[in-house]
């Protein structure tokens, strides 16, 4: 993965109301750290930076242009986007240099199609990997053309790059291939659901019945209680 060049300016101003003028002027608020150095707080354009990870992924190499000195290398540790609107709220970066080694979390793209009357799970969408910081692949594939029923890939079975190691337990199971449901098997678990609903509302029925009979039985003999007591009263 070849690195990329992005502009940055240097913020002053922090805390949340700092990071929300920055937001308000079409700027992500941003930190860079690592190897030991104070934390740099950083802005980049919103526009800009959304392209570099649209058409690079999330573990793009960035280097950062507009600090003085030698414009840093480094990788997105965080990225924090608004839950519902969706825009950029913060950004961590940490430093890293040519030559070192570094984990990261890849996503994995499933390729081919498994064999007739086959479903399969993908059960893990990345892998945790260790590589070179300038040859982080932006994907791991894995092929399961013609796979029989029965198939299962775990992580230790995928091949990676040259140079990348395995973080994730080996063990964990990133695709499984199943025996796909037959039609009438489909229609017997729908009839079965529906068998069930209307149990849970018949059952419910009867309940709110017994309920309202109870309710019923008690409202008259409280009367009558009260009755014998106006009548011993009375006495």
């Amino acid at each position: 993965m070849a690195d990329t060049r992005i502009a940055a300016e240097t913020r002053t101003e922090f805390g949340k109301g700092a990071a929300r003028r920055t937001r308000r002027a079409g700027k992500v608020p941003a930190v860079l750290y690592g190897h030991g150095t104070d934390p740099v707080h950083l802005s980049f354009d919103t526009v800009e930076f959304a392209a570099v990870l649209r058409e690079n992924g999330r573990n793009a190499l960035l280097t950062i242009t507009g600090l003085e000195g030698q414009p840093p290398m480094a990788l997105a540790k965080s990225i924090v986007r608004d839950p519902i609107k969706g825009f950029f709220e913060h950004v961590d970066l940490v430093l890293v240099r040519r030559g070192e080694k570094v984990q990261v979390d890849v996503r994995i793209v499933i390729l081919g199609e498994a064999a007739s009357g086959t479903l399969v799970f993908q059960n893990e969408d990345t892998l945790t990997i260790e590589a070179d910081a300038t040859d982080i692949p932006e994907e791991i594939t894995v092929v399961i053309e013609d796979a029989e029923i029965g198939t299962q890939i775990n992580a230790g079975d995928i091949r990676l790059p040259d140079g990348a190691e395995l973080v994730t337990d080996p063990e964990i199971l990133v695709v499984n291939v199943t025996e796909a449901p037959t039609e009438a098997a489909m229609e017997e678990e729908i009839d079965a659901e529906g068998a069930g609903v209307e149990e849970d509302a018949s059952e419910d029925e009867a309940a709110e019945t017994g309920e309202s009979s109870e309710a019923a039985s008690g409202d008259g003999s409280g009367g009558g209680a009260e009755a014998s007591s106006s009548d011993a009263d009375e006495s």
